[in-house]
């Protein structure tokens, strides 16, 4: 009954967040690091075609990977990391990349990165770029709360703010991934995507679901 419950609840919330929500699309040559000033895991990205993302303003830090041509082999590459800040109208949003198979096009991209960002009908999303120039790739997330502080091309000041919230809410979200909840990895993905107030109901129908 109370998976039932629980269930219902949670499509309930998911239709109202999706009929708000612009879908970032990733390409399996992207690597997402930061988003909105906080680290995102890749355990939870395994898998994923995209991120749920509120309308509004977002930032993105990410690097590209590719699998160089060089002559019968291929060897490994990585850009350096790559900001992105934009505002999410669209109903999807997808970052485009211009040719990079050799070490010509990889050392061309890295020094002048040409990437757009596409909405569903493959109009060009406005968008500010930079990179993060000075890394040590030790902590991103901390190294883009400085760069948000530096008023620099891409900074967004309001994310460099730390994450320090500890309410019912997180602690309701380390279960979904436990093995409790069926498909637990999507639905953690997915709270962590969803509004604040989005996050409220559904600690408040978790509770419920727990005292009844």
């Amino acid at each position: 009954m109370k998976l039932g419950l629980l269930l219902t609840g949670l499509m309930t919330l998911w239709v109202a967040a999706a009929a708000q929500a612009t879908t970032l699309k990733l390409a399996s040559d992207i690597d997402l690091l930061v988003l909105d000033g906080h680290k995102i895991s890749g355990s939870l990205l395994k898998g994923a075609d995209g991120l749920e993302l509120d309308r509004g303003q977002h930032q993105l830090l990410f690097r590209v990977e590719k699998n160089l041509e060089h002559g019968r082999a291929s060897t490994p590459w990585i850009s350096p990391p790559l900001i992105v800040t934009f505002t999410a109208r669209a109903k999807s949003i997808a970052i485009t990349l211009p040719a990079i198979h050799t070490s010509a096009q990889a050392r061309s991209f890295a020094q002048h990165p040409n990437f757009q960002l596409r909405d569903d009908q493959n109009n060009i999303v406005e968008s500010q770029q930079d990179r993060l120039t000075v890394s040590t790739g030790e902590n991103f997330e901390r190294e883009m709360a400085a760069y948000n502080m530096q008023g620099r091309t891409a900074s967004v000041p309001r994310f460099a703010q730390p994450h320090t919230t500890s309410t019912p809410a997180d602690n309701d979200s380390l279960n979904f991934a436990s093995g409790d909840f069926p498909g637990g990895r999507v639905l953690q993905l997915w709270y962590q995507q969803v509004d604040s107030a989005t996050r409220q109901r559904l600690t408040l129908l978790m509770r419920a679901l727990r005292t009844g």
